[in-house]
C-alpha cells in the first residue's frame, strides 16, 4: 500500500477545505453539507463499495474502494481529523490480535 499517496489525498483534500468554493471543489460541495451530509455520502459509498464485492469484479471492488477511502477522509477533516491519525491508530493496533484489541476498547452505551 502507497502511504505516501492517502498523504497527499489528506493534503489535497485540507486545501479544497480551506478553499471553501463548494461551485469550484467537490469537497468543499460537500463539506458545505455538514458532518451530516459528509456522512450520508460515505455511507452510499460503503454500499456501493459492498455491493460490489458481492456482485462485481475485482476493478469494481477497488473503484469503490478508493471512494469509500476519499469520503471517509473527507468526513475526518470535517471532524477534525485525518487518514493520518487512522494510520497512527492502525500502527498502534499492530501486533495486537483483532480479538485483544477489542476487549481493550471502552464499552459503547446502547442506544434506545
Amino acid at each position: 500500500m502507497d502511504g505516501d499517496i492517502l498523504t497527499k489525498l489528506d493534503a489535497v483534500i485540507a486545501a479544497r477545505l480551506n478553499l471553501g468554493d463548494p461551485t469550484a471543489s467537490y469537497v468543499a460541495s460537500l463539506a458545505a453539507k455538514g458532518v451530516g451530509g459528509a456522512a450520508r455520502k460515505l455511507g452510499e459509498e460503503a454500499t456501493e463499495t459492498i455491493i460490489a464485492a458481492l456482485d462485481e469484479g475485482d476493478a469494481a471492488l477497488v473503484g469503490e474502494g478508493a471512494d469509500l477511502l476519499f469520503h471517509l477522509a473527507i468526513l475526518l477533516h470535517l471532524r477534525g481529523c485525518s487518514l493520518g491519525d487512522v494510520a497512527a491508530e492502525l500502527a498502534r493496533r499492530q501486533g495486537l490480535s483483532g480479538h485483544a484489541e477489542k476487549a481493550q476498547r471502552p464499552q459503547h452505551k446502547e442506544t434506545k
